[in-house]
């Protein structure tokens, strides 16, 4: 029997042990409770947002937004395109020091935890805490790419939640080395880099295997706060962010105390790099772009295509340089205009005051700015932009005549002081020896095109003299009337019509006038001069227009309108009025070097074409060009004996199946169609050769070739000038003006600003190509004429000289009455009046 005192000490006792196990027992239900009650909500919420996930498919498949990228013919960049630049590596790609530096920087143990860490959390919870604000992140790796390929950057509690499904899917998707690739090539840098590939080459211009310790582990900082560790922006805040991933490497065993040591130590040196191109074709990239945009719409510029053009990058860069050096050499001639700027140098101020005084400047082209830090009596001293102090001699100051007006220069300078002073500040072009010449940016502009006559494709296109500064393309927009370039399309109807090379026509005065014209319409031959009766052949060389007028007016304007519509000209547009001799129509470049393509390639029409192929991100071809080829023994076999002694018909045939892309018969769609005929095409050529040998240019004669032929031509009021001028196998058209159509200048013929241009492109781009020239073809007949009325003379007369013509257009053995016949002379004198 139990007193009550014992029992009650039993209740007290039961009492007291209850007590102490109620409270842990009531914690860990409420944590289970709350666990449930979490877990719970977390199922509902995944349930909820399943549907704004991306699905397994759609993560396996994932679509990095690569740039537009455009190349030569053979494989060398000339644009990446796109607001994200992103160069996507593989991980066996990233070198071990990169992904150490990362590893260091962001999550070292990811290769060993799941992509959720609740340790990682924690900690970060609890430095925030202590912190009292938010300096430690709980991301992973993992958590990170899911944030950057999937999701928003959003900083609500709806995209942790997605955050975290996302990451738990691609844990079981992916391997830690895709998930680590994947991470290194979606996270952003600043500079408009995305992925570390790109990185490397916006702030140090460099692909990842030649980054050093310093610059691997400044990169790895950057992503945790790209804006605030930008190390052109906030160099020392980057360099702090660097000692840290530095002291991290060393303490994971990654690199040694020397290395790091080393590393902390070495400035950053960080710089904006735009992408590294290999040929700078900015107008080209430009038109790719745009058809690309047409073909694909806008996802072209993120979807990683790569386009390769039908550019040569050597030409391409004879064709920027002569274009540039060209405007440069004409501008000169138009008088020194003064320098751009001024400013106050300090006394001994150093490289590095001097480059922030001509920062500001932008360079143009191949021009520098650059400000001047001493004068002598005939040189001065510069120090130039980007590239440190150069000398300008004598040779390059003395051109520098003042310009007083538009048409008037001042007086020869004297001494270096007549041209600039100290603190100057003024443009020049530089070599890397320290030498330089004064400069100016050109008013003036010019385009050129050359393209391979044989199937249209465009080796080399500039627009102007600096995309970067006009982005207006004359290559392809400007219409511009060609002046006398215009002359061989009608030259060559009228030996379609029975005109011969020997056909004379008047050389004298005209008067114009009638229904379509404003008023009486007198033009004049360039020279002023007349010479009475003049064969056709010296009318085209020396681009005389009062021979040209009656020319066109002997064979019909609908009949020219037409037949030059074989060249790609459009009938409807030309002017249809006796000013067309003189080539008041409207073209571009480009279109003029398409037109003398024909000449060029034997006869045959064919299509400017600048895109070769387009590939997918995947490399597959996704589209292919197929030009039409000027291949004459591909459309007819028995012309192969015409070929000898030119290049074999197996080499020809087998350069056709080449760009065909497989042996046999070109197919009828290939094949570009003839448009005038193979005797046509001779006779045509062989008198744009003289037009080299001893006509308007001459200048080209420096070449010593006897493979080329071309024309020059001037506009009206010398607004516009031009040469074209071909080899069979180029052919390279320059236009040179001014953009708002004001007069080039007395005398600024085609033959004295576009042929410069030519000549120093051809120069240098025909150096070490073996001449070649077509074969004449059959019903071709050389006969001697009289050099002075055309007429046949026996080949004993001492005087006749030797012409060729076709067999069906023979000449007469006397010339027949006044413009009679095509072989007749226009004998009367004075002036024809024309109504």
């Amino acid at each position: 029997m139990h007193s009550p005192r014992r029992e009650r000490k039993q209740r007290e006792s039961f009492s007291v042990k209850w007590k102490q196990v109620r409270i842990p027992i009531a914690v860990l239900g409420s944590v289970m409770l709350v666990t449930l009650l979490g877990v719970y909500m977390y199922a509902c919420s995944y349930v909820y947002l399943q549907p704004s996930l991306p699905t397994s498919a759609q993560m396996q498949n994932v679509a990095l937004k690569v740039p537009l990228r455009i190349y030569t013919s053979t494989g060398d960049l000339v644009a990446q395109i796109g607001a994200e630049q992103r160069t996507p590596v593989r991980y066996d790609q990233i070198p071990p020091l990169v992904r150490n530096a990362f590893l260091a920087a962001e999550d070292h143990r990811f290769f060993q935890e799941g992509g959720i860490s609740l340790l990682s959390i924690a900690r970060a919870a609890i430095v925030d805490l202590i912190a009292g604000k938010k300096v430690q992140g709980g991301s992973t790796i993992t958590m990170e790419a899911a944030r950057n390929m999937y999701l928003t950057l959003d900083k609500t509690f709806r995209r942790k939640l997605q955050e975290s499904f996302v990451t738990y899917e691609m844990d079981h998707e992916f391997s830690k080395e895709q998930i680590f690739q994947l991470y290194l090539n979606v996270i952003f840098f600043g500079q408009r880099a995305y992925g570390v590939a790109a990185a490397a080459q916006a702030y140090y211009g460099k692909t990842l295997d030649q980054l050093t310790v310093s610059e691997a582990a400044t990169l790895a900082g950057i992503p945790a706060a790209p804006s605030l560790y930008n190390p052109i922006i906030h160099p020392h805040l980057a360099a702090a962010r660097r000692a840290y991933v530095l002291q991290r490497m060393l303490d994971l065993g990654y690199i040694d105390a020397a290395a790091a040591e080393g590393a902390n130590h070495a400035p950053i040196d960080a710089s904006a790099h735009a992408p590294h191109v290999d040929v700078n074709a900015p107008y080209v990239a430009e038109m790719v772009r745009q058809q690309m945009e047409q073909w694909y719409g806008p996802a072209a510029e993120t979807a990683g295509y790569r386009v390769y053009t039908t550019i040569d990058g050597r030409l391409q860069a004879l064709a920027n340089r002569a274009v540039q050096l060209g405007l440069i050499e004409y501008d000169r001639q138009r008088g020194w205009r003064g320098p751009i700027g001024h400013t106050v140098l300090a006394a001994q101020a150093t490289p590095a005051q001097l480059e922030q005084l001509v920062d500001e400047y932008t360079p143009i082209g191949m021009l520098s700015p650059a400000v001047v830090v001493q004068v002598a009596a005939q040189d001065a001293r510069v120090y130039v932009r980007s590239r440190g102090f150069a000398d300008i001699d004598w040779s390059g100051l003395s051109w520098a005549r003042k310009q007083l007006s538009e048409d008037a220069l001042g007086s020869a300078p004297k001494t270096a002081s007549d041209v600039v002073a100290q603190g100057d500040v003024v443009y020049v072009v530089a070599d890397k020896e320290g030498h330089a010449q004064l400069a100016q940016v050109p008013q003036a502009q010019s385009a050129f095109v050359a393209l391979d006559p044989n199937d249209g494709a465009i080796a080399a296109l500039v627009g102007g003299f600096d995309y970067f500064s006009n982005k207006f393309d004359r290559a392809v927009q400007a219409q511009r009337l060609p002046g006398s370039g215009f002359k061989p399309f009608y030259y060559s109807a009228a030996l379609e019509d029975g005109f011969t090379p020997a056909s004379t026509l008047l050389n004298a005065p005209v008067v114009v006038g009638g229904e379509g014209l404003e008023a009486t319409w007198r033009p004049e031959n360039d020279t002023r001069s007349f010479s009475g009766p003049v064969r056709l052949r010296v009318a085209l060389a020396h681009s005389l227009n009062l021979v040209s007028i009656r020319l066109l007016r002997s064979l019909g304007l609908p009949y020219v309108s037409q037949y030059v519509g074989r060249f790609g000209f459009d009938p409807k547009t030309l002017p249809q009025n006796l000013t067309l001799a003189l080539g008041t129509l409207r073209a571009t470049p480009l279109q003029m070097a398409t037109a003398y393509s024909v000449f060029a390639n034997g006869g045959f029409k064919v299509d400017p074409f600048y895109i070769d192929r387009v590939e997918d991100a995947a490399g597959n071809v996704v589209r292919q060009a197929a030009p039409r080829i000027a291949c004459a023994p591909c459309a007819d076999p028995a012309s192969l004996t015409d070929l000898k002694p030119a290049p074999t018909a197996s080499a020809l045939l087998a350069e056709a199946d080449a760009l065909r892309g497989g042996a046999g018969p070109l197919p009828p769609d290939r094949l570009a169609p003839r448009v005038i005929s193979p005797q046509n095409d001779y006779l045509m050529t062989s008198m744009m050769k003289d037009v080299i040998k001893y006509g308007t240019a001459v200048r080209a004669l420096s070449l010593n070739r006897d493979d080329i032929a071309g024309k020059t031509g001037t506009s009206n009021d010398y607004r516009d000038a031009w040469f074209n001028g071909y080899t069979p196998e180029l052919e390279a058209t320059v236009w040179v003006g001014y953009d708002d159509n004001r007069p080039l200048g007395a005398g600024d013929e085609g033959a004295h600003t576009a042929l410069p241009i030519w000549l120093h492109f051809m120069r240098y781009a025909l150096n070490g190509v073996p001449q070649w020239q077509r074969p004449m073809p059959t019903g071709i007949v050389t006969l001697r004429v009289s050099p002075q009325s055309g007429a046949l003379v026996s080949d004993e007369n001492p005087d006749g000289i030797p012409e060729v013509f076709m067999a069906n257009h023979l000449p007469t053995a006397a010339p027949a009455g006044p413009g009679s016949t095509p072989q007749g002379t226009q004998a009367q004198s004075g002036a024809d009046s024309i109504f």
